[in-house]
């Protein structure tokens, strides 16, 4: 439903609505810090590794700063917390996509995606880390993923070129591979489900039209500098309204894929990347389950 009236709103409601809110949420967090009432590096790092998170980790995060509360420095305690508690053999990820809507709208309107200098769209948080120092960037232009850890090159590597976002050699595909662990933290499936798109790329002939039937050309610059064309499919608007990830979550539960978890004030999700794929695959084979029709078909 939250979906669907994204799509039908028209684009200054939507603006005017988030300003709106991010208006609100700067005035409580002003009055948390007032109070005193702020949360710290060593707070967030005890929250994590009390979650789970461990030494040797492999690590996605999807974040909204704001839910967790006022964190006394801000991005930079998040991160840092979070580089700790997966220790030096660790890696980090995080999406780094320069848009936050319609992939269509998005390959649409833009001359070319800078790797290194287009922005995060998916907050505060993912946009310190993109500028972190050693830090790399995978180099597709809708979805590219940042990584930090000894296996950063390996992750963002093979990015570019490919037609979908999703596909084997993705660092959303990688990470399950690895064994890795996605933390929704202050967000949902809804609000960020791009791993359960994995699932579209990995059965052969989707049942859905998930992909608007144009492929796009796109100019990436690289990390070298060069300027290159690729081409890239991006998701159909008409399909992704029918979207209802979060009506996934009671599925991943009962399975042990999925736990729910508290940072700081921030209500949040964590699960088990491999298990979350193989699942989404087994339950799609045998039930017809997918993020447009949780129950089946």
């Amino acid at each position: 439903m939250r979906n669907f009236l994204r799509s039908v709103t028209p684009a200054f409601l939507l603006k005017w609505y988030r300003e709106r809110k991010k208006s609100n949420v700067n005035k409580k967090l002003n009055q948390l810090r007032l109070s005193g009432d702020s949360i710290t590096h060593q707070q967030l790092l005890s929250d994590f590794i009390k979650i789970g998170i461990k030494d040797g980790d492999h690590l996605l995060v999807h974040s909204s700063l704001s839910k967790i509360g006022y964190v006394e420095n801000g991005p930079s305690d998040v991160i840092n917390s979070l580089i700790d508690a997966i220790g030096d053999k660790g890696n980090l990820l995080m999406p780094s996509s320069p848009n936050a809507f319609l992939q269509l709208d998005y390959i649409q309107s833009i001359d070319c995606f800078d790797v290194c200098n287009s922005p995060s769209a998916l907050g505060i948080i993912s946009e310190k880390f993109r500028s972190m120092e050693g830090v790399l960037r995978s180099e597709h232009p809708t979805e590219p993923v940042c990584c930090y850890g000894p296996l950063a090159k390996e992750y963002t590597k093979d990015h570019f070129g490919e037609t979908t976002p999703y596909t084997k050699k993705s660092p959303f595909y990688k990470l399950a591979q690895n064994n890795g662990k996605i933390l929704y933290l202050g967000v949902t499936l809804d609000n960020a489900g791009t791993s359960l798109h994995l699932l579209e790329d990995a059965v052969e002939k989707f049942k859905f039209p998930v992909y608007f039937s144009q492929k796009f050309k796109v100019q990436v610059r690289r990390y070298n500098g060069k300027v290159e064309l690729m081409e890239t499919y991006v998701h159909n608007p008409e399909q992704s309204k029918k979207r209802k990830c979060d009506e996934l979550i009671p599925m991943f539960k009962k399975h042990g894929v999925l736990k729910n978890v508290t940072i700081g004030n921030a209500n949040c999700l964590l699960l088990d990347a491999k298990k979350m794929f193989e699942l989404m695959i087994d339950e799609y084979n045998s039930n017809g389950v997918t993020m447009y029709t949780p129950a089946g078909s």
